[in-house]
C-alpha cells in the first residue's frame, strides 16, 4: 500500500549507497570491472508521464469551462467572477490533499475533474442571481453599502439550496470512505479528492465570490484620464512584449486597448463590451489549441486552432440552440405529460440493455425465439457491457515470451537469448532490451530454462519532457 514513486526512490537510493560496495576485479591489463546494478524495468517515468497527462487534461478543462462561462453569461465581470472559482477551488483542494495524506496520483486527479462541472455550476448559480438582483430597476445605481446589501441578499437568497445541492452530493460519497483492501485503495482517494473541491466551491461561492462581485461590480472608470491612461498602458505593454519575446500572446492585450480606446465611436453602448467578450472568447481558444494540440503536433498550428474553432462551434452552437428553445420546449413537455415520459422511460430501458445484454435481460426467451436471425442480429448489437479490473495501459514498453524446445541447453538457450535481444534492440525505435531465462523453481509459479522473458522498452513518439 505505499506509495510507488517513494519506493522507487528509495531503491535508487539504495543502489547508490551499496555501489561502492559492490565486487570488483582488476584484469591483466589493467582495467577494473566491477559488479554494476543497472535497473531496465523503472515505472518512474511512466507515473510521470500519467500525472503530467492528467494534469493537462485538467487544464484543458478549465480552460473549456472558462470558454463556455463566458459564451453563456456574456458578462465580462460576471465571467471573471465566476472563472476565478476554477482555479483557487483546484489549489485549495490540493492544500487540503496535502494535509489529509492523500497523494496526487490518476484516481485522486480524476476526482477532481469529475467535480470541476458541479464547482463551475456553484460559481453560475451565486454570480447569476447576484447579477439579476443588480439589474433590478431599484438597484440600477447602486454603491457602497446599498451594493453591498444587494449582494448579501441574492447570495442568501440561493445559498441553502446550493449547499442542500452539494451535501447531497457529498454525502452519497460516504460509502466509499467505507471500503476496504484493493478496491479503497483505488477509490478512496477519489471520494477524498471529490469531496475536497465541493467543499472548496462551497466556501469559495459564500465567501469568496460575493466579496470579489462586490469589488468588481463597484468598479466604475468614471475619470476619462485614468481609463484612457489605464488603456493606452495596456497598449503599449501589448506592443513591448509582442516585439521583445516574438510572440502572439500579447496581441489579445492589444486588442483590448484599441477596443476601449474607440468604444466612443459606437453607438450602441453595449457593442465594446461584446467586442471584448469577443476577443477573449479567441483568446481562450487560442491558448487551448496551444496546449491541446488535439491533431498533434505534427500538423500546424493553425489546423490545429481551425480544428478546435470548429469543435467549440458546433458544441457551443447546440447549447445556446437548447438555451434559446428551451421556453418552448418545456411549455411542450408540460402540455404533453406522457408523450415527454415516454423519452426517460426508452432511455433507460434502452441503457439497462445495453448494461445487461439482450441474452441476460430476455433470458426467459423460448429456444426457438433465439434461433432466428433478428436474435441474433440483436445480441450482436447489446452483447452487455464487458467487466475487467483495470483498463489497458500503454506503459511504453513490451513483454516477449518466446520458448524453446524442452530438450535445449543452457548454452543454447544463452545462445539464442542474446541473440533475440541484439535483434530486438536493432530496431530503431527500441530503446533497451532485457531478457532473462528460467525462474526459481518453484510449485507456485514455475518456469523452465526453456522460457524466456524479454522485456523491450521502445522510445515515445515525440520528443518528451519528464511529464509526458
Amino acid at each position: 500500500g505505499a506509495n510507488p514513486m517513494e519506493v522507487i526512490e528509495n531503491v535508487k537510493k539504495k543502489i547508490e549507497e551499496i555501489s561502492p560496495g559492490l565486487p570488483s576485479k582488476k584484469l591483466a591489463d589493467g582495467t577494473v570491472s566491477k559488479v554494476t546494478i543497472v535497473p531496465f524495468y523503472d515505472r518512474t517515468e511512466l507515473i510521470k508521464e500519467t500525472l503530467g497527462t492528467l494534469e493537462s487534461a485538467l487544464t484543458h478543462e478549465i480552460l473549456i469551462s472558462i470558454l463556455v462561462v463566458i459564451v453563456l453569461v456574456l458578462n465580462l465581470r460576471a465571467s471573471m467572477l465566476i472563472s476565478s472559482l476554477l482555479p483557487i477551488g483546484v489549489l485549495m483542494t490540493f492544500i487540503v490533499m496535502k494535509y489529509f495524506g492523500v497523494d496526487a496520483n490518476i484516481v485522486a486527479l480524476s476526482g477532481i475533474a469529475i467535480a470541476i462541472g458541479v464547482m463551475v455550476d456553484v460559481g453560475v448559480v451565486f454570480t447569476e442571481n447576484i447579477i439579476r438582483h443588480l439589474e433590478m430597476p431599484e438597484n440600477k445605481e447602486v454603491k457602497g453599502k446599498k451594493m453591498l446589501e444587494v449582494i448579501y441578499n441574492a447570495t442568501s437568497e440561493v445559498g441553502s439550496a446550493v449547499i442542500t445541492a452539494l451535501m447531497t452530493t457529498v454525502v452519497s460519497f460516504l460509502p466509499v470512505f467505507a471500503l476496504q483492501a484493493a478496491e479503497g485503495k483505488l477509490f478512496k482517494p477519489l471520494a477524498f479528492t471529490k469531496t475536497f473541491a465541493l467543499v472548496s466551491a462551497l466556501l469559495i461561492g459564500i465567501l469568496f465570490i460575493p466579496s470579489l462581485a462586490h469589488i468588481l461590480f463597484s468598479i466604475r472608470f468614471d475619470k476619462r484620464k485614468i481609463k484612457l491612461g489605464f488603456n493606452f498602458v495596456l497598449l503599449i505593454s501589448g506592443l513591448f512584449l509582442s516585439f521583445y519575446y516574438q510572440t502572439f500572446t500579447p496581441v489579445f492585450l492589444i486588442l483590448y486597448a484599441i477596443n476601449n480606446l474607440t468604444e466612443h465611436y459606437w453607438k450602441n453602448e453595449k457593442t465594446p463590451t461584446l467586442i471584448n467578450t469577443i476577443i477573449t472568447i479567441i483568446a481562450v481558444v487560442y491558448f487551448l489549441t496551444h496546449e491541446w494540440m488535439p491533431l498533434g503536433v505534427e500538423n500546424s498550428f493553425f489546423v490545429n486552432l481551425v480544428f478546435v474553432l470548429l469543435i467549440v462551434g458546433v458544441v457551443l452552437g447546440i447549447l445556446m440552440t437548447v438555451v434559446h428553445f428551451y421556453e418552448p420546449i418545456l411549455k411542450w413537455c408540460l402540455a404533453n405529460k406522457w408523450k415527454f415520459l415516454s423519452i426517460p422511460l426508452l432511455i433507460t430501458f434502452l441503457g439497462i440493455l445495453i448494461w445487461q445484454g439482450t441474452d441476460k435481460l430476455f433470458g426467459f426467451t423460448p429456444s426457438f425465439v433465439k434461433e432466428t436471425k433478428a436474435w441474433e442480429k440483436l445480441s450482436e448489437w447489446f452483447p452487455g457491457v464487458g467487466k475487467e479490473f483495470m483498463p489497458a495501459l500503454d506503459e511504453g514498453s513490451f513483454l516477449l515470451m518466446p520458448t524453446t524446445m524442452p530438450h535445449s541447453g543452457i548454452e543454447e538457450n544463452l545462445e539464442v537469448i542474446r541473440y533475440v535481444d541484439q535483434s530486438v534492440t536493432s530496431i530503431p525505435e527500441v530503446d533497451i532490451t532485457v531478457g532473462k531465462w528460467g525462474r526459481v523453481n518453484s510449485a507456485l509459479d514455475p518456469a523452465p530454462i526453456s522460457m524466456f522473458e524479454n522485456i523491450i522498452n521502445y522510445l515515445p513518439e515525440y520528443k518528451v519532457d519528464e511529464n509526458g
